[in-house]
Formats: structure tokens, sequence, C-alpha cells
């Protein structure tokens, strides 16, 4: 695909099909996308959880009602050790790195065919408790991959977009 045909026909997926599973290669290219994404001075400090087996599956919907269906879902972190802190030590990279790792791979996802749900109704916290995740990791952010059901579309107000005007400005 194109990349602006990426960027603007990608959208959260609300109805997975639930038997038909992401393939290796495809969640590999989501992956390395996730692997590649910039992040503050290459800190790389994004932690990547892939969740497919049905044991892992039901822990993930005791947490949401968000995976719609999906068969995989991705649980993204970041080392809270390993991150740059900006001048003025009031914040640091973690959220936002994790971010720009997030987006690459649903941008990957819609580019190998798979769709995706950025998923950000959860408690963090309770995703690394039920997970085992190390006490360094924070969650940020779920993503639900799979592909959608034939009946699938974006939401009706996914292609309403404001005037470039409104939202950027020249100083």
């Amino acid at each position: 695909m194109e990349y602006m045909d990426v960027v603007k026909n990608r959208y959260s997926c609300k109805m997975f099909d639930t038997t038909k599973q992401v393939s290796k290669e495809q969640l590999d290219a989501i992956l390395e996308a996730g692997r590649v994404a910039p992040t503050a001075k290459n800190s790389q400090e994004q932690r990547i959880y892939v969740v497919q087996t049905e044991s892992e599956i039901k822990k993930f919907d005791a947490l949401t009602p968000c995976r719609y269906g999906a068969p995989t879902v991705l649980i993204i972190a970041f080392d809270k050790n390993n991150t740059f802190t900006y001048p003025g030590q009031k914040y640091d990279s973690g959220i936002e790195d994790a971010t720009i790792v997030t987006t690459q791979m649903v941008l990957a996802a819609t580019d190998v065919g798979v769709d995706s749900c950025w998923v950000n109704f959860f408690d963090p916290d309770k995703v690394s408790e039920v997970f085992n995740l190390p006490e360094n990791e924070e969650v940020v952010t779920l993503i639900a991959l799979g592909y959608a059901e034939k009946d699938s579309s974006p939401l009706q107000n996914h292609f309403k977009r404001k005037p470039i005007e409104e939202t950027v400005s020249y100083l």
C-alpha cells in the first residue's frame, strides 16, 4: 500500500473474525515495525508482549471488554529504568516512545492486511499484575489484531476531519 493510503484507511476495528489467526509472517512484520520505531536517544525501551493462547486471552478479557474477538493482542510497555529524561526533569520519554511504537505497529498491520484496534480502556496496573510483568515496566497501550468480520466498518465519525486551518498554526 502507498503510505497515505495506509494512514487514511486504517481504522479501529470493533468486530473481528474470531476464527482466523494472524499469520506468523504478518505478525513478524508488525513486530518489526515496532522494533525499528524511533525512540528518544534510541533507548529502545519498548517491551511488547504477544497474547494469543486461549488461557492468556481469557485473562485479557477479564481486564477489558475491548478485544472485540481479535485472536491476537499486543501489550506495549516501556522499561522505566531506560528512558530519556527531558531538560527540566519533569518528563521522560517512556509514554511518548511507547505510543510511537504502537502507531508504527497499527500502520504496519494495515499495510500487511491485518486489522487492528488501539485499546485504551484498561487499568495498566491490573494488566501488569495479571500478566506478571516486571515492576520496572509500565503498560501504556494494547493493540487488538486480527481480520475484520465482513460486516465490520469504521465508526461513522472516522472519516470526518477538521480543516487543517483548525489544527495547524504557523508561528
